[in-house]
């Protein structure tokens, strides 16, 4: 089965749509920062077809802002509970429309490492101590260098 191709584009207009809506009524501006300059970013990466850097950025701003969205949940949402009964309904729509963006995060961050992997992106995580920088600058090592001389 193949991965459907989903537009950058996309991802980051329906983001930007529901975090405006999310802010409507109760988000408090941190919520408003992180999720603007992760769009920001993304707008980056659009910008730059071919730049491994900016998908990967957008990438990660996009795991940040999942758990930052979390904790503004957790924080904030008992502080609306005296609302007018007006104020009541935008303040539905604005949690749901930032929950509904929460829930969508996880999937678009699916499709932005598929964007990250078809851009030449490969990342791998190296813990072989024997050949890393640090383990070539030891004592040992500058001891038998100096030797051979």
């Amino acid at each position: 089965m193949e991965i459907p191709a989903i537009n950058l584009k996309a991802i980051v207009l329906v983001h930007w749509l529901l975090t405006v809506w999310g802010c409507m009524a109760w988000m408090p501006s941190s919520y408003a920062w992180g999720n603007f300059t992760m769009l920001a970013i993304g707008v980056w990466a659009i910008a730059q077809r071919d730049s491994i850097d900016a998908v990967l950025m957008f990438l990660l701003g996009m795991v940040v802002t999942i758990v930052t969205d979390i904790i503004h949940f957790g924080i904030f949402y008992p502080v609306a509970e005296s609302l007018a009964e007006r104020n009541r309904d935008t303040f539905r729509f604005s949690v749901g429309m930032s929950i509904l963006g929460l829930l969508l995060k996880p999937v678009s961050c699916f499709f932005v490492y598929q964007m990250y992997r078809e851009r030449g992106g490969d990342y791998n995580v190296n813990f072989d101590l024997e050949t890393s920088v640090d383990s070539r600058c030891t004592s040992d090592s500058a001891d038998s260098n100096f030797r051979r001389y």
